[in-house]
C-alpha cells in the first residue's frame, strides 16, 4: 500500500534480529503489567466504558460548544493510543524493544 495524505501514520522498522526464545515471555509475563493498564484504557475491566470512551465524549461536548477539540483531552487520548500500539508491536513480536510506562503527550515518539 502507498502513503496517502492522512495525518496518521504507523512505520514499524523491520529488526535485525529477534530473540527466539522470548516470546511465551513476552506474550505474557512482561506484557501482563501493560495489558492491566491498557484494560482501563480500553474498557475491557469495566462495564462503565472505556477511559477513552469517556474522555471522547467530554471532548465533543466541548467541542460542541467552544468549537474546538480541548488539548489536554486530545494529548491524553494520542497518548493512550500510542501507548496501545507500542504494547501491541511488542507483543506481536515486530521489536524487541519493552515498551515504557508512559503516555506520549502528541508530538513526535520519542527516541528510548
Amino acid at each position: 500500500m502507498r502513503d496517502a495524505d492522512y495525518p496518521a501514520h504507523l512505520d514499524v522498522a523491520y529488526p535485525d534480529r529477534l530473540s527466539r526464545w522470548l516470546p511465551l515471555v513476552k506474550w505474557w509475563l512482561l506484557a501482563i503489567p501493560h495489558y492491566l493498564i491498557i484494560s482501563a484504557f480500553t474498557g475491557a475491566a469495566n462495564k462503565a466504558g472505556s477511559l477513552n470512551l469517556w474522555l471522547v465524549l467530554i471532548a465533543a461536548v466541548g467541542l460542541l460548544f467552544t468549537g474546538r477539540y480541548p488539548r489536554g483531552i486530545f494529548d491524553i487520548v494520542v497518548g493512550t493510543h500510542r501507548w496501545i500500539y507500542r504494547v501491541f508491536t511488542y507483543v506481536c513480536l515486530m521489536h524487541d524493544t519493552y515498551p515504557p510506562f508512559r503516555l506520549d503527550l502528541g508530538g513526535e515518539e520519542p527516541t528510548s
